[in-house]
């Protein structure tokens, strides 16, 4: 039987992707209007995107990429994995005392310049190659919605905690990808990937603020939009769900059967150095001691940096009166009593 000679134009930029930049994964739709606006207009108008106001704004760019690029034909989409499968926090050596837990996207380098300047080579590649076309780089902070196009190039499904899931890799990676004029037929070996959720409801089930319907988060309840994106006070009803997260949360992408260990002898995914945690957690009574020069040295090259040094302290205090309930802490409790008072 014949094999396919694969050297078609999406071919030859898959292979730029894989082998010379080391995306994790890639994979090619065309630059079509969302099929879901009516439904993100629903979720917006009932408040479910919390205090992220910035979705709000460039609503016309962010459901048609061919307004955020004119005469836009396909998307290339990448994705980087930040952390294996069965990843585990259990006993690991690096963590302080009084740990405040980080999600794991944000223990290592911030990827939005990680993966931006891999797309950056790329796209001068392709420039050079196709000059009469147009090229354009985003990550996540572009108004585009990358996960459903991301599905639609194979990537993944959305699962019921609306997060991309990839049969082999799970969820934990990132993000990013190429408008482009050129049009590109993707290879026939590509395929949308079939929802594997089933009747599983762990996600929702394990979240601890009934954040999650299937297949719709209200981040409003969100523990990660609380502790990333809030500006303002923490309602009191969600600080003891928060628990021991400090920046972000992972619950609902631990507990995913996608995301466990691996049989052993089978092929992890490959990880960037840029993405070796270089922390797991903070000392939350550091934390609260912190001064701006502190938070800065901190969060030096790391995607934490959005927070700023109030959020970060409140979510300090929150996450110290939780461990205060686990066993008193003389120093923590005085830390406590300081922060407060202030």
């Amino acid at each position: 039987m014949a094999t396919r000679n694969k050297n078609t134009q999406a071919d030859r930029i898959a292979a730029i992707c894989k082998d010379e930049l080391r995306f994790g994964l890639v994979g090619f739709c065309a630059a079509k209007q969302t099929q879901h606006a009516a439904a993100l207009g629903s979720w917006l108008r009932a408040g479910k995107h919390g205090s992220m106001e910035w979705f709000t704004k460039n609503l016309d760019l962010r459901v048609d990429p061919g307004k955020l690029l004119p005469g836009a034909q396909s998307i290339i989409l990448v994705a980087d994995v930040y952390a294996p499968r069965g990843d585990d926090d259990a006993g690991q050596p690096d963590t302080p005392p009084r740990a405040g837990k980080i999600a794991r996207y944000a223990r290592g380098k911030d990827y939005h310049g990680v993966i931006k300047r891999r797309l950056h080579r790329l796209t001068d590649t392709l420039q050079g190659k196709y000059r009469r076309e147009k090229f354009k780089a985003f990550v996540d902070t572009a108004p585009i919605l990358e996960r459903e196009h991301a599905a639609s190039a194979g990537l993944g499904w959305i699962g019921k905690n609306t997060l991309l899931i990839h049969p082999e890799i799970g969820s934990y990676f990132l993000l990013g990808g190429v408008l482009t004029t050129l049009k590109l037929t993707p290879p026939p070996e590509q395929a949308v990937v079939e929802d594997h959720c089933g009747t599983c409801t762990k996600c929702i089930d394990a979240c601890p603020t009934d954040a999650i319907a299937p297949y719709s988060v209200d981040a409003s309840r969100c523990i990660s939009e609380m502790t990333i994106e809030r500006r303002g006070t923490i309602p009191e009803e969600f600080h003891e769900p928060i628990g021991d997260w400090l920046f972000g949360c992972d619950i609902c992408q631990e507990v995913c059967p996608h995301n466990s260990e691996r049989p052993e002898g089978v092929e992890q995914a490959d990880i960037l150095g840029a993405y070796k945690p270089r922390r797991r957690a903070f000392d939350v009574l550091e934390v609260l001691n912190w001064t701006e020069d502190d938070r800065r040295e901190a969060f030096t090259t790391s995607a934490m940096k959005r927070a700023k040094l109030d959020m970060m302290q409140r979510n300090a205090l929150i996450v110290a009166k939780n461990l205060l309930k686990d066993g008193d802490d003389p120093a923590l409790r005085a830390g406590v009593a300081e922060h407060e008072i202030v």
